[in-house]
């Protein structure tokens, strides 16, 4: 937060101290900034003020009116008051109505705990419930494949409203009906899968309750342990490893590669690999890609295609780009494929007998997982996706809490933290891929070393740490490329709208669906105390994590991989060549939602 300065503050006094605060401040903010904590509930820092919930409430001295905090501005000469008995009551009686109409399961909720409106009733003393009568009643909207929808448990904060429109500039989301009956759902009350829903999970992040959670993948994976007759294995993707341990009480930015692998090892799978050789791969494929367009041989720019929610995004609001984006599978699609092919041969087990599970700090990816083109002879390559929350929560239930206590050295020598081959082994490259600006950089360290030889850099550090977008322009091959990395979609479409307008030329497009990349995807764990979701202090501690990492492997270019070496030469054969178009590649089509194709069929 911007520290105030003389030339344009005011002065007012809060609670008998005399503030000074700049002129465009609200009560919150200058609140904040001498340490005053004002309770809030639909007011997030990142998205537009609503003032809706009104638990921000203030006194303010000659208004004749409580004011709220979040949406007042300051003004030289007030006299505030946050903590007078009336105010605190006050509150409290706004705590109650909220939890008056509220389900009372918090003890089976999947936010128990992590519930914003829990901790307030608690901070504030809400102790009992006074008013018994009817109580909203909404049907649980499940049918998607990513975001459940429970609207019992909605308190209108218009939090997943805003996110929806403002980060991810989708706008699927918005408030139906009145008084009473309001809910937050899509355009006609629409299923999730049904709209323009890209999948994200940033409602299901900004949620202060669990009006919206993922769909759950835990009990199909206890049943895949518990079978026999299944050999599963488990692959987890880069970002996983930067924030899992929040689950377990470590400090942001704490990696836990080790303490992750023999967690999932003990389990009970049968191997654990890492997505990483997936982004590995992902970068021998889409440099090759790259460097044909480069020299005429398909569109540009060319568009990466890692995350699902940007490939939703994509073939709804953008089918036009479609040619442009690279064909590449994801990572996880990759290393599921190669899964049930490369891998089961080698061990002699059926593809039909392999299940696979895949951690991924996204709920799209429960979405991508589920479409048509991730199949091979009629068998998902990936068999469920658990989000870093869920794999949280099982490690908790089956008593893993005390092997989160060890330090992360303690398994350095350790067999059962290690990765298995052959789909284990990765370079610092693949570690970036979980923060944005990763593959951007990771693929230009490949195609800098194939261009520049021995002179190529090894670091862009200009394509790293971007908060929203960042153009830049590299030099390969004797050329200057433009490059631009995007992250959250209302960048994605500032920079693809300047494409399609032809404002500019760009050779390279990272594109990530949420804030931060993968980092601060919607399955990654709830924030710790003191911190907030998108806040850019705990995206900028996952992604040192990573680059961390990055520092300290052996090998840090994709193409230097021996595991990806040894696969080619003894599976895939060349390159981009015909069985690696097979396996590790895809395609993509526009797609109507069908809520719309019915609306237009006038069936709603």
């Amino acid at each position: 937060m911007t520290s105030p300065t003389s030339i344009q503050t005011v002065q007012f006094t809060i609670n008998g101290k005399t503030v000074h605060a700049p002129k465009h401040w609200t009560l919150l903010q200058a609140a904040d900034h001498v340490g005053v904590r004002i309770p809030r509930l639909c007011f997030h820092p990142d998205l537009s003020l609503m003032g809706s919930c009104r638990v921000c409430i203030v006194d303010v001295e000659n208004t004749g009116q409580y004011m709220a905090a979040c949406a007042t501005p300051v003004a030289a000469g007030l006299v505030v008051r946050t903590n007078s008995p009336a105010i605190r009551q006050a509150r409290r009686d706004i705590v109650e109505l909220l939890l008056d109409n509220h389900p009372k399961d918090c003890q089976t909720c999947e936010r128990d705990g992590r519930c914003e409106l829990q901790n307030l009733a608690y901070d504030l003393g809400v102790r009992e419930r006074l008013f018994e009568g009817e109580r909203k009643s909404f049907p649980r909207e499940d049918s998607g494949a990513s975001v459940v929808r429970e609207s019992d448990k909605c308190v209108l904060c218009g939090r997943c409203v805003r996110v929806c429109a403002e980060v991810q500039g989708v706008c699927n989301l918005s408030q139906h009906g009145r008084g009473f009956g309001t809910v937050v759902t899509p355009a006609h009350g629409a299923a999730m899968d049904e709209s323009v829903c890209i999948q994200c999970g940033q409602c299901v992040n900004v949620c202060p309750t669990a009006a919206f959670i993922e769909q759950d993948a835990t009990e199909s994976v206890w049943a895949a342990l518990a079978d026999g007759g299944k050999h599963v294995v488990v692959q987890t993707a880069p970002s996983i490893r930067a924030a899992i341990g929040e689950g377990f009480g470590l400090p942001p930015g704490t990696p836990a590669t080790r303490r992750m692998t023999a967690s999932l090892r003990r389990l009970g799978f049968d191997a654990v690999f890492d997505t990483d050789f997936g982004a590995d791969l992902t970068i021998v494929e889409e440099s090759h890609e790259f460097l044909q367009r480069l020299a005429g041989g398909g569109p540009l720019p060319m568009l990466t295609s890692c995350s699902p929610g940007w490939v939703s995004f994509m073939e709804k609001f953008y089918p036009q780009l479609i040619p442009h984006a690279s064909s590449c599978r994801s990572p996880m699609g990759m290393v599921s494929a190669l899964a049930k092919t490369y891998y089961a041969k080698r061990i002699g087990v059926a593809a039909k007998d392999i299940f696979m599970v895949a951690v991924m700090p996204c709920t799209a990816k429960k979405y991508e997982i589920r479409r048509r083109e991730h199949t091979i002879d009629g068998l998902p390559l990936t068999d469920a996706l658990l989000t870093t929350r869920e794999a949280v929560w099982m490690m908790k239930s089956f008593g893993l809490e005390e092997l989160w206590a060890r330090e992360e050295a303690d398994f350095a020598s350790d067999a059962e933290a290690a990765f298995d081959s052959p789909l284990g082994v990765s370079t610092g490259a693949g570690d970036i891929f979980g923060c944005t600006g990763g593959v951007m950089e990771a693929a230009l360290r490949t195609a800098a070393a194939k261009l520049d030889g021995g002179d190529a850099p090894l670091e862009f550090t200009q394509v790293r740490a971007v908060e929203g977008l960042r153009e830049a322009t590299v030099r390969l091959g004797g050329r200057d490329l433009r490059v631009a990395v995007a992250n959250g979609l209302t960048n994605a479409r500032r920079v693809l709208d300047k494409v399609i307008r032809g404002e500019e030329q760009f050779h390279l497009i990272e594109l990530m669906a949420c804030p931060g990349g993968c980092i601060g995807g919607g399955g990654q764990p709830y924030p710790p105390r003191g911190f907030r979701v998108l806040d850019p202090k705990l995206l900028a501690l996952r992604s040192r994590a990573l680059y961390t990492i990055d520092n300290e492997k052996p090998l840090r270019r994709s193409h230097t991989n021996p595991g990806v070496l040894e696969l080619y030469r003894d599976f895939l054969g060349e390159i981009g060549g015909h069985k690696a178009h097979e396996l590790l590649h895809t395609q993509y089509s526009p797609r109507l939602p069908r809520g719309i194709l019915r609306m237009h069929h006038g069936q709603l």
